[in-house]
């Protein structure tokens, strides 16, 4: 069952190293995102997943002790998915070969790599979920349920970026419908608003290069009748891309 969540962005740039010169700009980012990790390792977890958004060669299962890197952004910063641990048998909604634990971490894993890390994380053991992000809502919904189900007490740790949409600077340009769909998101998570978050539009959130959409909805699924409530800890967007950061308990 659900015992906590955390919802933190998943910008490389929240990792001082890769953004060099920039990093205090998200200083408070990373300060909200480990007070959200804190809620985590305070419900005492049995099991914590990350949930992340992949593409299609990091779709699917990544075992604790799954490797990260972030030199494709230019920094010899490697990481690794809590402790090294060669089993995996969370559902892979993507139908991804689970058998395949030499793949590197996505980028949002390798982030939320970073920031377990960073907190020390030791409380439970650590497996990840990489989501391709066209995934439909009642997959995501499924998936989710099935990780709730995964042990007595289960923490999610889901990483993911509202839209890319706000500013004309933007990896997506300006989109007039991207500061209304953020809001939404930042209310639903700060709410933990389960039923919004499954209503959630995907072609909206795929226009709007929302990534978190997919990972959002599978914390919907596995937060149905856990009764937790939420906070918003963090809602900004400052390179015009949505990073949303919110803890339930």
């Amino acid at each position: 069952m659900l015992v906590a969540a955390a919802v933190c962005p998943c910008p490389p740039l929240l990792v001082p190293d890769v953004a060099a010169g920039a990093a205090p700009e998200l200083d408070a980012a990373r300060a909200a995102c480990t007070d959200a990790l804190g809620v985590l390792a305070a419900s005492r977890p049995d099991l914590l997943v990350v949930v992340g958004p992949a593409d299609e060669n990091a779709r699917g299962l990544h075992p604790e002790g799954t490797r990260g890197s972030f030199s494709g952004f230019g920094v010899d910063l490697d990481v690794c998915l809590g402790r090294p641990k060669a089993d995996a048998s969370l559902p892979d909604p993507d139908g991804a070969d689970s058998a395949a634990p030499e793949r590197e971490l996505p980028p949002s894993l390798a982030v939320a790599a970073w920031l377990l890390e960073r907190t020390g994380w030791s409380d439970a053991p650590v497996e990840g979920l990489g989501v391709g992000e066209p995934l439909e809502a009642e997959r995501c919904v499924r998936t989710g349920e099935q990780i709730g189900g995964r042990a007595g007490r289960v923490a999610l740790l889901v990483m993911g970026d509202a839209s890319a949409c706000r500013t004309l600077k933007a990896p997506g340009y300006l989109d007039e419908r991207a500061e209304g769909f953020d809001a939404e998101v930042a209310r639903a998570l700060g709410a933990a608003d389960v039923e919004a978050l499954k209503a959630l539009d995907t072609s909206l959130a795929y226009e709007l290069k929302a990534a978190g959409r997919a990972p959002w909805q599978v914390l919907a699924g596995a937060a149905e009748g856990a009764g937790l409530g939420g906070a918003l800890l963090y809602e900004d967007a400052p390179y015009g891309v949505g990073y949303v950061v919110a803890a339930w308990s």
